[in-house]
């Protein structure tokens, strides 16, 4: 897997970073596999999340994390920001990853978090007003490259072994990225 985590980073690095990152999740179908499979190996996961760390401005993809058992997404956002590049200053998430204990990880490592307060409480919008303005809207820059993963390499994994569909997901973001070199938007 080192390897493959290896390429998607030397995919992004091609790329001119902004120093703006945006996190989000999504879902990819592993519903692929047939139903003997499924018996003989005790599975029924028929989904598995990542969550990944986006360039807002080259809509490359810093780094991934990928989870057969749905953590929580406070618990899987800080590790997709422990690996990219020192340059990295703002990462914009949606309010699922939105705690404490996520915001404090964050600045550990030297990046400001902007993260939208749930609720719609005077605390939460009085927080979230000047978080807006600290480039919030750019989040949606990560659905955009999902979006075009899944467009063109599909959003189902063909693998079979849990090994085998994290290194299929990591590749599929490293070719967008490579992709995206050759064909400028």
């Amino acid at each position: 897997m080192w390897a493959w985590q290896a390429l998607l980073r030397i995919s992004a690095q091609q790329h001119p970073q902004s120093g703006y990152a945006a996190l989000d999740g999504t879902f990819f179908d592993r519903g692929h596999a047939s139903a003997r499979y499924l018996t003989r190996s005790n599975q029924t996961v028929e989904t598995m999340k990542v969550i990944t760390l986006t360039d807002t401005e080259s809509l490359a993809v810093l780094d991934i994390q990928c989870h057969a058992q749905w953590c929580h997404d406070t618990k899987a956002g800080p590790q997709a920001v422990h690996v990219p590049p020192d340059d990295l200053h703002t990462v914009a998430a949606a309010n699922g990853f939105q705690d404490w204990h996520t915001e404090y990880e964050f600045y550990s490592l030297g990046v400001e978090p902007s993260i939208h307060y749930r609720g719609s409480s005077i605390n939460a919008i009085s927080n979230n007003a000047p978080i807006r303005e600290r480039g919030y809207t750019q989040h949606w820059m990560a659905e955009t490259s999902y979006s075009s993963v899944k467009r063109s390499l599909g959003d189902a994994e063909r693998a079979q072994a849990w090994y085998r569909e994290f290194r299929e997901i990591v590749l599929m973001f490293a070719i967008s990225n490579i992709e995206q070199l050759c064909d400028p938007l």
